[in-house]
């Protein structure tokens, strides 16, 4: 539709269509520092061994594995779901779940049993890796491609705003009302979800034929979403793609902390500070930007052009060893953040165009989980090439480790 045809309702249609991606995208980072970053900062301060500590990383094994259990969000709606449509009839299902499970995390106390606290933790990061199944497919039916990069900046936003509520901002108030307080009131924060599932649209669906009997059932939600995508050209490079395109990241990340604290002897106070403000203004910006590049530029060209500045800005880490000071610092994570959310904004849009719409979540969810194998499997032996390299060599070899995911992409566009 062209500007002169389109509708005077149309700009506040898509601005509050926006307004939306940023509500779901809060209410999506909302429980993920609970069943993690906050929970261990819980575990600690009641006393509970370091070994269980731990142990609460696998909880968010939830949120690498929901492929598994996302064909039921695309094709099983139930025939009495009527009006609401297939996607926010499991949202409304989901979100007050997520809500009784954080409600459920208050009422435990880690220093009586820890194992209650982790069982709760882990049925409030099943939901929420559940809400993130359908809160994608929402995004990508609801958006058509061209608006895409708006609605992942969008949805960044809200996102790490709910993050650093639920993070920083709940450990913050346990000091005043204490963790069960605390926690209580994220889960009040989450039992305002539905209200914004209510007010939102239903994606248009498309029409498919109802399977007969379980094998087809089970063949249609679990072996054609995957089927259709290997069929197309190229798919099994587009994956490789997609595994390979955050390796150098990654490899940075898993070592940061040591880095700053063993390599630069910086103090755990500076390192926070420039992981708050800095941090939030360089992804507020940055996922801006990559919607930019989108727009003007289209996925592809994006993703190389965000990609290959996301790789350059690892720089910032020998820019820092040469001058460790408190300013570098924020200058450093300010810009890494910036460039890392444009380059997540890119990414994610470009994988979002890849899943047909008749398997929207099952595909998705099978992508973005292929992008955290490096996170999870590769990045672990980060620390050993650290120690065998030294610091600058390493993360020489970090601002490389993208280039042949780029490489790929660019060999997929002139194809």
């Amino acid at each position: 539709m062209d500007a002169a045809s389109e509708s005077p309702a149309a700009p506040f249609l898509r601005n509050s269509l926006l307004l939306r991606m940023l509500g779901f995208g809060f209410f999506s980072g909302l429980p993920l520092p609970l069943s993690i970053f906050t929970l261990q900062q819980w575990f600690t301060t009641a006393g509970v061994s370091i070994h269980a500590v731990s142990f609460t990383a696998w909880l968010g094994l939830s949120y690498t594995l929901k492929f598994l259990w996302s064909p039921l969000f695309d094709r099983f709606p139930p025939r009495w779901a009527g009006r609401l449509g297939r996607r926010r009839f499991w949202l409304f299902v989901i979100q007050p779940l997520l809500a009784l499970a954080c409600a459920t995390l208050a009422l435990t106390d880690p220093t009586v049993n820890a194992l209650h606290t982790a069982i709760a933790a882990g049925a409030m990061a099943f939901c929420s890796a559940s809400q993130d199944i359908v809160i994608d497919a929402w995004r990508i039916e609801i958006f058509p491609e061209a608006r895409q990069g708006a609605a992942l900046a969008a949805y960044v936003w809200g996102y790490r705003t709910a993050m650093t509520v639920s993070g920083s901002g709940a450990i913050a108030l346990s000091t005043v009302l204490g963790w069960h307080g605390a926690i209580i009131c994220m889960a009040g924060l989450m039992a305002c979800a539905p209200v914004l599932t209510f007010v939102s649209p239903e994606p248009s669906a498309p029409l498919q034929a109802t399977p007969v009997g379980i094998l087809a059932a089970i063949r249609r939600s679990f072996v054609d979403p995957l089927l259709e995508f290997l069929s197309r050209p190229g798919a099994l490079t587009v994956l490789a793609f997609i595994v390979l395109f955050w390796l150098g990241k990654v490899f940075a990340d898993n070592t940061a902390a040591s880095f700053y604290h063993r390599g630069l002897g910086l103090s755990s106070q500076a390192v926070a500070g420039a992981n708050f403000i800095p941090a939030l203004v360089g992804i507020y910006a940055g996922a801006a930007f990559g919607a930019w590049l989108v727009a003007r530029l289209g996925n592809i060209r994006a993703v190389l052009l965000a990609g290959s500045l996301q790789a350059a800005s690892l720089g910032l880490y020998l820019v820092l060893l040469a001058a460790a000071t408190s300013w570098m610092l924020y200058v450093k994570v300010g810009g890494e953040y910036f460039f890392n959310a444009a380059a997540q904004t890119a990414f994610l849009s470009f994988v979002s165009a890849l899943c047909s719409r008749n398997y929207t979540a099952t595909q998705y969810a099978l992508l973005s989980s292929l992008a955290a194998i490096p996170l999870h499997t590769l990045a672990g032996t980060a620390g050993y090439a650290a120690e065998a390299l030294g610091w600058a060599p390493f993360y020489a070899c970090t601002m490389l480790g993208g280039l042949p995911a780029l490489g790929i992409l660019l060999w997929l566009r002139r194809r």
